[in-house]
């Protein structure tokens, strides 16, 4: 049997529903990602410029082979409004080997 392809998921905050949706849509729509999941908003609290903030964001949950990863991004961070986006990637250690060759068959 062989062993599906490297799976990433890849977390990226926005600042609200609206550019949530952009970017979800965006990444699907360049075959960047097959899946993403934009969770309810969350509290953010982080030092930017050296002042403590608060934020309300909205979480993607972005699934894509690892192979993407450099394309997906470069996209998301020419896209996202914010200067410094949080784009960060964990690698699927398991799943479901149907979903992870979906996940592979939907990017390019």
């Amino acid at each position: 049997m062989d062993k599906p392809e490297a799976i990433w998921l890849v977390i990226c905050n926005c600042p609200e529903e609206a550019v949530a949706r952009q970017l979800a849509t965006g990444v699907i729509n360049e075959r960047l990602a097959a899946c993403v999941n934009l969770l309810p908003a969350v509290e953010s609290i982080y030092r930017w410029e050296g002042r403590l903030e608060l934020a309300r964001e909205i979480p993607l949950l972005i699934k894509t082979p690892a192979r993407n990863y450099p394309a997906l991004q470069d996209w998301l961070h020419a896209h996202h409004p914010y200067d410094v986006p949080e784009i960060i990637a964990l690698p699927l250690g398991a799943g479901l080997p149907a979903y992870l060759d979906w996940v592979s068959s939907c990017t390019r």
